[in-house]
């Protein structure tokens, strides 16, 4: 993998204090934010980009609440969170949006990617272990409800998954359901 790995820059945040790094990967360009002194086997949260819900609050999904509770954990527990460029499960912006007016019309959200000719996730995370060989990372506690990225994630021992189960709202109900019943996420 052909990968620009970007300089060591402080981020000071109202989450705490992080170090960040840039990871290029072809047009992608993907952050790490991590503490100044990681814990030996660091809480690791793999997070996938959300416009809509990360800066916007959207309440149709659970990614906001799930980041800003990965950022907390990783100020308080020495971690890292990797916030991966893969907007919509990695359909783009312009089709998430073409999915949600979908979703408006009564498909849910696998239903409504596969309408737009998608499957159901089309995320990967290879780049995840080559950002953890980077810290010399070998041994992790994965934040996530997501077995897929449990089983992604190679040459790195996994000794603990650690859900991430945030509250429902009438918005994002279904799509949590889906999410269980449709995808196997552990919730």
């Amino acid at each position: 993998m052909n990968t620009e790995i970007s300089q060591e820059a402080n981020l000071p945040s109202k989450f705490g204090k992080f170090k960040v790094k840039a990871f290029k990967e072809g047009n992608k360009e993907h952050l790490v934010i991590y503490t100044n002194n990681m814990s030996e086997i660091p809480t690791v949260r793999v997070h996938s980009e959300c416009l809509t819900g990360d800066a916007i609050g959207s309440l149709k999904c659970d990614c906001r609440d799930q980041l800003e509770y990965a950022l907390e954990l990783a100020n308080k527990t020495d971690g890292m969170v990797i916030y991966l460029r893969q907007e919509g499960r990695n359909i783009g912006l312009l089709n998430k949006i073409n999915a949600y007016a979908l979703q408006d019309g009564g498909l849910d959200t696998i239903e409504a990617n596969h309408q737009l000719g998608f499957g159901a996730d089309e995320r990967t995370y290879e780049i995840v272990t080559e950002i953890l060989h980077h810290f010399n990372i070998r041994k992790i506690k994965l934040l996530t409800n997501n077995p897929d990225k449990v089983n992604a994630i190679s040459d790195i021992e996994i000794v603990e998954r650690i859900p991430i189960i945030m509250h429902s709202n009438i918005h994002n109900k279904e799509y949590l359901d889906v999410k269980k019943e449709k995808m196997g996420h552990i919730l």
